[in-house]
């Protein structure tokens, strides 16, 4: 009996050390939007980060900055679950010190996540100050729109929907009928609110991928109907309109992965957005 005992608890702790070895397998995923008549311009590249939840997170700044030095990123997308902890707020600088060193030339957008909200009233704004003294603008159910060789890129961030503080309406206020929407949130789930929004590409966070994924990610069900609908990572389509699902940089809980891993993504837009001769408008 002391024999299987050991035994079980060997292999648990062999399992624990592996999915946590996970946290530190960090992918970089890329997909690319390009039409096929988009083929002879570069495309917009941007860098999607998601879920950093820095109290867990298994990759340093500078091991972020040796992953992505060499990619050419024109804007940085960065979509909620910074942290929920007071004392973690001075982490976060590093990792946006970095990304500006990427030196994307329309800049770094931010949303807020579920986490996010944790923080009380100070503690929220100091987070909020930190990202915007280190260059990042931060969409809280607002737009901004971009000029790219004369062809608007209208930039909406969508605030956080499952602690109730998304407004669409507040968030498509003043866009334009011309140009491409790219939507910056957090929770996914409120694709499914959107039918009546014209949006081109939606990035967002949130699930982790299901952070323990075997066999499949039962847990994820209370978090929405995205999830029941099995859409917690990757590419997807509503209603025609599509959008992406990061399983995110950092974990929440314990610190270990299964099933998924880590991930770090460059979206190629087409042409229409192309980064060059930028103007900020408004």
């Amino acid at each position: 009996m002391y024999l299987i005992l050991f035994a079980v608890a060997i292999l648990l702790a062999l399992i624990g050390m592996k999915a946590y070895q996970n946290t530190k397998q960090v992918v970089i995923n890329k997909l690319d939007l390009v039409s096929s008549d988009d083929k002879q311009s570069r495309p917009l590249q941007i860098l999607h980060l998601s879920d950093l939840h820095l109290e867990n997170i298994s990759i340093s700044p500078q091991q972020l900055y040796e992953k992505l030095k060499d990619q050419p990123i024109d804007l940085i997308a960065l979509t909620g679950d910074f942290l929920d902890r007071k004392r973690t707020i001075p982490k976060l600088e590093p990792y946006l010190q970095v990304l500006n060193h990427l030196e994307p030339a329309f800049g770094m957008y931010a949303v807020f996540g579920n986490h996010d909200y944790v923080l009380q009233k100070k503690n929220f704004q100091d987070l909020r100050e930190v990202l915007e003294a280190n260059n990042c603008i931060v969409l809280q159910n607002e737009n901004k729109t971009i000029i790219a060789k004369g062809q608007p890129l209208h930039i909406i961030g969508i605030d956080d929907y499952g602690t109730g503080h998304s407004d669409l309406s507040s968030s498509f206020a003043g866009v334009g009928p011309a140009g491409y929407r790219l939507v910056l949130t957090h929770d996914p789930n409120v694709v499914l609110e959107m039918d009546d929004y014209h949006y081109d590409y939606l990035l967002s966070g949130h699930f982790h991928g299901g952070q323990i994924l075997y066999p499949k990610a039962y847990h994820l069900v209370k978090m929405g109907k995205l999830a029941r609908m099995n859409m917690v990572k990757g590419l997807h389509c509503h209603q025609g309109k599509s959008f992406y699902i990061s399983e995110g940089l950092g974990q929440t809980g314990l610190n270990i992965r299964i099933g998924s891993r880590p991930e770090i993504t460059i979206h190629r837009l087409q042409s229409a957005v192309q980064a060059a001769n930028e103007k900020v408008v408004g």
